[in-house]
């Protein structure tokens, strides 16, 4: 059983129960009934359309969740007296483990090496990019995960009351294709250490596999099976962490600078600051999911400090476990062999003093990214809903499932581009979070700090923007980050005119573009539509 209070359950209990007391559908709730908006069947947990057998069907399949003791809980908002009745000093560490154990993984590491491998940064600019570029995208993620206790709402719904409606659906699409590709990057990585320390022996599709089933599984028991997880995935990481950094530190690049001339080695500078920051700012359209049962009286201030730590310590200390095996590439023959099967396969060599032991701590390593990818894996399912009413009436784990299905397909097809997929992906995804986030800060800092949010408003389009202005910005937004992005397949006009290979500048001019047009055309939208 789940200590007093720590993690909120899924399924009603006695108030002679230690566990926390939540009903399985927010909506069934008599106190609650009058917050939404679109008629509700109060005899099961969710709505289906009328005559509909597969509604019936998906019900039916719901409530066997909740015997099962598993979350059927989606995208519904969870009100106040059905959160967890008071917080414990575990509750709050929770949001600091949840971070920890979810960044300390493999993806962070061979994210690292991309500083010298493909940047050509020597040690030292490598890691001062990645922390200080992390710490940059991490202010976001804390930020928005603050409004999971403050609303009880999923992080993609509150983006409504910023994007409205229908603009708010392009932002959930760009989010699923984000989570779904970080998942498709987790599993190759697990695919490619599981394949090198059993060379012959299993290849990297089925290590895929292995990753992909095992994340679904945990997603599917809900948050009190992933706040779980997530409490003690992190110990045998961070072990096996510690061992390769000392088993491999040996062979680190501490002294070779960085290559290329002054205004190129900036210019890369910035790019890999652009992808760390990526990286972390991506985690805040999911942010606030994982908190929408801790009560309202939560310390916002404790939540962002938590998770602000948590991300930035997960986050840099394997960005420079990377960083350091990246940096030996160029001087040891074996490092230039591993890396050239893949990033997996460095992390692998890394341990190869330990020979055996070594083995075994690269399986610890592959088997850690299923912390990393159950997060968007959990998420996505919830994501899924908000593209349409009869979305919304799917089950979570039918749409976790799906999910699964699609990166799992992903990564069997990428599996052999690996280092395309980092460089192109992560910073392309990191955009528009920037500019979405533009948007959602002017939105709560100019037009909602002296009104607020209206929170059983969360599912009535009448209620909310119409999403011009919003949508407006967030196109404005797009095209500076355009001209400004430096990717492999495409170089804006503007990033060409810093170095040889182009700077990064999408993030900050797609965000510096959005914060500037968004205020007067809200000025606007609520002058002649009036929300």
């Amino acid at each position: 059983m789940a200590p007093e209070n720590e993690i909120a359950t899924v399924q009603v209990r006695s108030e002679k129960d230690e566990t926390i007391q939540l009903p399985t559908q927010t909506v069934n709730d008599s106190k609650n009934i009058h917050d939404a908006p679109f008629p509700v069947d109060t005899s099961a947990g969710r709505r289906n359309p009328v005559g509909s057998r597969l509604g019936s069907l998906l019900r039916a399949f719901e409530q066997q969740l909740v015997e099962y003791n598993l979350e059927a809980r989606g995208i519904e908002r969870v009100a106040p007296e059905d959160r967890m009745k008071k917080l414990s000093w575990m509750s709050y560490l929770q949001a600091f483990l949840l971070w920890v154990s979810i960044n300390l993984a493999a993806n962070n590491i061979t994210l690292g090496m991309l500083g010298p491998a493909v940047y050509g940064l020597s040690f030292t600019d490598s890691a001062l990019c990645a922390v200080f570029g992390v710490f940059t995208g991490s202010l976001v993620a804390a930020w928005v995960a603050t409004w999971g206790p403050v609303s009880g709402i999923r992080t993609m719904a509150f983006g409504r009351y910023s994007m409205g409606w229908w603009p708010s659906k392009i932002i959930v699409l760009l989010n699923l294709i984000q989570m779904i590709g970080y998942c498709l990057i987790d599993c190759v990585v697990g695919g490619q250490i599981l394949s090198a320390v059993s060379p012959g022996g299993m290849s990297v599709a089925v290590g895929i596999v292995i990753i992909a089933v095992i994340s679904w599984v945990v997603a599917t028991f809900g948050i009190q099976g992933f706040h779980y997880y997530e409490r003690y995935a992190f110990i045998p990481q961070l072990i096996v962490f510690c061992i390769l950094f000392g088993v491999s530190s040996v062979k680190f690049d501490l002294t070779t600078p960085s290559t290329g001339d002054p205004v190129t080695v900036a210019a890369n500078r910035l790019s890999f600051f652009s992808i760390c920051l990526s990286a972390a700012i991506t985690y805040a359209p999911l942010a606030a999911d994982f908190f929408v049962y801790y009560p309202e009286h939560t310390s916002r201030l404790t939540i962002f400090t938590l998770t602000l730590t948590g991300l930035v310590l997960s986050f840099s200390f394997a960005l420079i476990s990377g960083i350091g095996l990246g940096s030996g590439i160029t001087a040891h023959a074996e490092y230039a062999t591993a890396y050239a099967k893949g990033q997996g396969a460095l992390i692998v060599e890394g341990f190869g003093p330990l020979h055996g032991f070594g083995k075994f701590c690269s399986v610890i390593v592959a088997l850690g990214l299923i912390a990393n990818t159950v997060a968007p894996t959990y998420s996505a399912g919830v994501d899924f809903q908000i593209l349409g009413r009869y979305a919304e009436r799917v089950p979570r784990v039918i749409w976790n499932t799906i999910g699964v299905i699609i990166y799992i397909v992903c990564a069997l097809a990428g599996r052999a581009h690996l280092s395309d997929i980092f460089t192109n992906f992560l910073s392309l995804m990191g955009y528009w979070v920037a500019i979405w986030f533009a948007i959602l800060l002017e939105e709560y800092l100019i037009f909602r700090r002296k009104s607020g949010y209206h929170w059983a408003a969360w599912r009535d389009p009448k209620k909310l923007p119409i999403g011009v202005a919003a949508f407006a910005a967030f196109v404005v937004g797009w095209v500076g980050a355009i001209l400004c992005m430096a990717e492999v397949w495409y170089i804006g006009p503007i990033a060409k005119l810093v170095g040889d290979y182009g700077a990064d500048m999408g993030n900050y001019v797609g965000f510096t573009w959005a914060l500037l047009v968004y205020p007067p055309l809200r000025y606007l939208e609520l002058r002649y539509v009036g929300r």
